[in-house]
């Protein structure tokens, strides 16, 4: 059953991905025009992005360890990453990914970048919903294995935080929250204090709100940080949790980072509406996992 959840919230995190990556890459003027009619993205073979591949790695060390081993979670990482380094990976996990594949420690190479103080960027948070589907029962065991999955890429404690408050927000869906106010009291007390638990708390005051003035106050994910992108995607699940096609529209109509905020809300939301919540047209789009 836990590993039944794990793909589920892959399945929802990656559909998203994808449905994501489409409009992100579609052209300002066709975006517009996409967004303005909600029309779904045209092709038959949409591919996912550095989110999915890293959703997997993960989904496959909790198949083989109960868990998150940081190591094994490096080694997979990395090698994914050489096989396939175009998938939109970030200037920090590039150096790092190629870093761990050349033989540096996850934990060396994740601490030298950005002068010393590791990365607070998103790429822990865009991944880690399956840890929250895969241990909704138990949120210690959430906290702690998002923990150790943000670390071979994030040294920043923010940066980990990120992880732990999507993992936090998958975890509570896949359990039976479905009060969005609920979803995001129970997101700020596990996660660990810092800009991105800040910034989920002030999202709780903008329930009613829309979502360009939700971005406008939280950001879009346009810095690639943490706490610039997590709280938005997290307000998108909370606010549609009944509506997976409606949160990506969501986060996909603030522009930003894309793939990435539709990957978070998507893996979270999925506990919810199921794998038949996600529009048929859009699961068959998607690129084949591996």
């Amino acid at each position: 059953m836990r590993l039944e959840r794990a793909h589920l919230a892959l399945e929802g995190l990656s559909v998203a991905d994808a449905f994501g990556e489409q409009l992100l890459h579609s052209g300002p003027a066709t975006r517009e025009l996409a967004l303005g009619a909600r029309t779904t993205p045209k092709g038959t073979n949409w591919k996912w992005s550095d989110d999915t591949a890293m959703a997997v790695s993960i989904v496959e060390t909790l198949a083989l360890h109960d868990g998150i081993d940081p190591d094994e979670l490096a080694t997979r990482f990395a090698r994914r990453y050489i096989a396939q380094p175009a998938r939109g990976y970030g200037r920090g996990a590039h150096t790092v990914l190629a870093e761990i594949a050349q033989g540096t420690p996850y934990d060396v190479a994740a601490a030298q970048i950005f002068d010393g103080q590791g990365s607070c960027g998103n790429g822990g948070g865009m991944r880690s919903a399956p840890i929250g589907a895969y241990f909704c029962d138990d949120l210690a065991a959430v906290v702690e294995h998002a923990a150790r999955s943000a670390a071979p890429t994030h040294a920043h404690a923010d940066g980990i935080a990120g992880a732990i408050a999507v993992a936090v927000a998958a975890a509570r869906v896949f359990e039976g929250e479905r009060d969005p106010r609920g979803l995001l009291e129970a997101v700020v007390k596990h996660t660990p204090k810092g800009p991105t638990c800040d910034g989920v708390r002030r999202s709780i005051a903008m329930l009613r709100a829309e979502p360009i003035t939700v971005a406008a106050e939280l950001g879009n994910g346009s810095r690639v940080l943490a706490s610039d992108t997590i709280p938005f995607a997290i307000w998108c699940a909370a606010t549609n949790l009944a509506d997976y096609a409606g949160a990506l529209w969501a986060c996909a109509s603030v522009g930003g980072d894309i793939d990435t905020t539709c990957a978070m809300a998507g893996g979270i939301i999925v506990g919810a509406v199921g794998l038949k919540g996600i529009p048929a047209e859009w699961l068959a789009a998607r690129e084949p996992l591996p």
